[in-house]
């Protein structure tokens, strides 16, 4: 089968990592282990564009040339990753209008929040109508089932667990060994914690860790804690960092790959707040690499932690609770050592991607049989 695959919230080579750009890469890349040709069709990227009326005007370019580019090398279906308000799609439903191709639509959201406010109404309708004109839409967070079913019909609509690549993410003894030793870790229990240090809330949700670290110190408490990721605000974070003592805290770096799965097989639990967390891919990765969780209790982090069984959840802004849940996993290593096992083995039932994506390989052979 032929795939215009078209991400408009962020190219898949775009050089900021995030979870939803993880995603992207690896469905992209299962559709082509499944023995489809899929190229990407267009590296316009639309966050906030109807914000910037000349590159609005030039989005008008872009379809011309995507048609006259499909026109020219036809393929089979139209297959949008990621848009809601802040991107809309402003080339699935022009091409679906123009060539009546199948139009499908993987991870899409609606908030009718966002219609009557002037800064949000122009995204919310131009994502509106992307939905309208989907043949299909594929959601995997079940969050927004709900929000969803009122522009979609239920015939149209399906839940595809999250997923990550078990091949990609899973402990390497090896890497624990070689790493916890590069660290100096020794005999000390590792917390591990990744986010891009952006200057929002994944900055924040690190500095909450780190002030969290910081409090159990002062409790008496012997912290190790890794720390994976690099952008405009690691001094700050660097400065929080000494507040605790030398040695203490460890700044990788940013991570990609097979170095983000040897970082978590080197750990003993990961902690990230997760403030406003769509989905949080790195829950998924830390769990499959054997690791508890702890985190908060706020957006789609209930989709892929069981609280109580593959880690801790607590509620939002509740620092004692956070410190709390940290406490325990430092200091009962049988539950730690339990917890994880759990995490693996719940992230290879439900989460593996392999068998999850099944169902998008079933929609889109029905979907392009039809036409």
């Amino acid at each position: 089968m032929r795939i215009a695959f078209y991400a408009p919230f962020k190219p898949l080579d775009h050089p900021h990592p995030s979870g939803d750009q993880i995603i992207g890469r690896s469905l992209f890349s299962w559709l082509q282990e499944q023995g489809h040709r899929v190229r990407e069709i267009s590296r316009l990227r639309t966050r906030w564009i109807f914000r910037r009326p000349l590159e609005m005007a030039a989005s008008i370019l872009e379809q011309r040339r995507v048609l006259a580019e499909l026109k020219e090398h036809p393929v089979d279906c139209w297959f949008t990753h990621h848009c809601y308000y802040k991107a809309p799609d402003l080339l699935g439903p022009f091409i679906h209008t123009n060539l009546q191709l199948p139009y499908i639509l993987f991870q899409p959201s609606y908030a009718t929040k966002y219609r009557k406010k002037p800064a949000t109404a122009p995204g919310f309708h131009l994502n509106r109508r992307a939905l309208l004109a989907a043949d299909c839409c594929l959601t995997n967070r079940r969050q927004d089932i709900k929000d969803l079913n009122r522009i979609i019909t239920r015939d149209k609509l399906f839940f595809i667990p999250p997923a990550i690549s078990l091949q990609q993410f899973s402990r390497d003894q090896q890497a624990r060994i070689r790493l916890r030793r590069e660290w100096r870790a020794g005999e000390r229990t590792v917390i591990l914690s990744a986010a891009m240090f952006r200057d929002d809330v994944k900055s924040l949700g690190l500095a909450r860790v780190l002030e969290s670290c910081c409090r159990l110190r002062a409790r008496g408490e012997n912290i190790f804690l890794v720390i994976a990721g690099d952008g405009c605000t690691r001094g700050r974070l660097e400065e929080l960092a000494r507040r605790l003592p030398e040695g203490s805290v460890r700044f990788v770096g940013r991570l990609q790959g097979q170095e983000m799965r040897d970082f978590y097989s080197a750990g003993d639990f990961f902690v990230f707040p997760g403030i406003n967390e769509s989905l949080g891919m790195v829950y998924l990765e830390a769990q499959a690499c054997g690791l508890p969780v702890v985190a908060y209790a706020n957006g789609g982090i209930a989709g892929v932690v069981e609280q109580g069984k593959t880690g801790f959840l607590t509620e939002l802004d509740n620092n004692a609770a956070f410190d709390r849940a940290i406490l325990r996993l430092l200091e009962d290593t049988p539950l730690r050592q339990q917890m994880g096992r759990a995490a693996a083995a719940s992230v290879q039932k439900n989460h593996d991607l392999q068998k999850n994506y099944q169902q998008i390989e079933h929609i889109l052979q029905r979907l392009v049989g039809e036409k």
